[in-house]
C-alpha cells in the first residue's frame, strides 16, 4: 500500500497541485483511510471528520482498511479451475432452491 510505504504522493493528479497543496491532500487521503478502516468501531464518526477536515484534531495512524487487494497472493484452485486471488477477502455464496 502506497501509505505504508510512504508514497501517498504518488495518487496525486499533476493538476490537484495547482489547486491545493501536499499537506491538504495528504490530510484528505489519511482522514479517507480512517474512515475505511476493517472495525467500524475504528472508524471516525462525522463530527470527527469534519474536526480533522478543519484541522482542529489529530490525525491517528489508519489500521488495515476494510478491503484491501494485497500483492502476492497465493492461487486458489476451486472445481477444477485455477485463478490468482485478488483479495484476502474471500466469501461463499449459497444459493437454496425451493423443492
Amino acid at each position: 500500500m502506497l501509505w505504508i510505504e510512504g508514497r501517498p504522493m504518488v495518487l496525486i493528479e499533476n493538476v490537484l497541485s495547482e489547486f491545493t497543496t501536499p499537506s491538504e491532500v495528504l490530510r484528505c487521503i489519511h482522514i479517507g483511510l480512517l474512515c475505511v478502516q476493517q472495525r467500524p468501531e475504528d472508524r471516525p464518526d462525522m463530527l470527527s471528520v469534519v474536526l480533522m477536515l478543519r484541522g482542529d484534531s489529530a490525525l491517528p495512524e489508519p489500521k488495515q482498511p476494510g478491503f484491501f487487494t494485497g500483492r502476492n497472493l497465493p492461487v486458489v484452485e476451486s472445481a477444477g479451475s485455477r485463478h490468482d486471488s485478488s483479495s484476502i477477502n474471500e466469501v461463499s455464496i449459497t444459493q437454496l432452491d425451493g423443492r
